[in-house]
């Protein structure tokens, strides 16, 4: 049968002395397969503890550290039990401005965090491969440190440590600049275009051009040489050069160590070769 109790004030059940004083040691129990509080519930002990196997919240928003008045000083979130190790936490840090996720040796007493290991974040399913990667971790991986910033008219260093490979992909050309002691290689599956210099850093060295197998270096246009002070030294290799006009005409000559001892030769113009076949009969 169902009973109502109904007061026009308050309505106080006290269980053993200090109750007052909020030390009692009594207990009330409330026995019944469902016990249903239509209006708001106020919990004024320092600890509440819920022994049931499923908590079903409605409220969109979980509030927590709810009684403190001071900004961005006090640590709150969220402990997760295990056992005998290490309590597990998602909590923010008031000092660091920052969420940090990880284990813990403290309990969910604690006023502050002193003690953390971080800890991961899988973000789907399966092996480590799906976790969420630190900073330290990617350091390691990719060999002992990567650090890589391409912007315009910034001289940060680009490393790359070895084994590791930097790859640009680009359209019809690429421009990039790179400095000693770093070396970049590109690779390009397209023709450069727009191209007006190409310089040798190396100091003295020189600037190959190789063609692919039987391919030859071709120059479709007029090529230019600036004029030299000296004569090259002979090698075996001819070396081409423009300085002074001499007996030839042309002011090209040419030097070659297995031709003439090495001695300079001089190309010849068509005039000088007319005049000299006549002269020569």
């Amino acid at each position: 049968m169902a009973k109502t109790l109904r007061t026009s004030g308050d309505y106080t059940v006290k269980a053993g002395a200090g109750y007052d004083s909020g030390s009692g040691t009594n207990t009330i129990r409330l026995d019944a397969k469902t016990v249903r509080i239509p209006g708001d519930l106020t919990v004024e002990g320092t600890q509440t503890t819920i022994d049931s196997q499923s908590l079903t919240v409605e409220d969109q928003f979980i509030e927590v550290n709810r009684n403190n008045s001071t900004a961005g000083t006090e640590d709150s979130g969220i402990f997760f039990n295990q056992g005998s190790s290490n309590n597990q936490i998602l909590y923010y840090d008031a000092d660091q401005t920052e969420f940090v996720i990880g284990s813990t040796t403290h309990d969910a007493t604690v006023s502050a965090i002193s003690n953390i290991t971080p800890g991961k974040i899988r973000i789907l399913a399966g092996t480590e491969s799906d976790q969420a990667a630190t900073k330290g971790y990617v350091d390691t991986t990719v060999g002992g440190g990567f650090s890589l910033k391409v912007a315009g008219d910034d001289s940060t260093q680009i490393t790359v440590a070895t084994g590791n490979t930097l790859q640009f992909t680009g359209g019809s050309n690429i421009s990039t600049a790179g400095a000693e002691p770093d070396t970049i290689t590109l690779s390009l599956d397209n023709d450069l275009t727009g191209i007006t210099s190409i310089t040798s850093d190396a100091s003295n060295g020189d600037l190959t051009l190789v063609a692919n197998g039987t391919g030859h270096v071709v120059i479709n246009d007029t090529l230019t040489f600036s004029g030299m002070a000296t004569d090259p030294t002979a090698t075996a290799q001819t070396k081409l050069y423009n300085k002074t006009a001499g007996g030839g005409g042309t002011g090209l000559y040419f030097r070659n160590s297995n031709i003439g001892s090495g001695t300079v030769g001089e190309l010849i113009s068509k005039k000088k070769a007319t005049a000299l076949a006549i002269a020569l009969g």
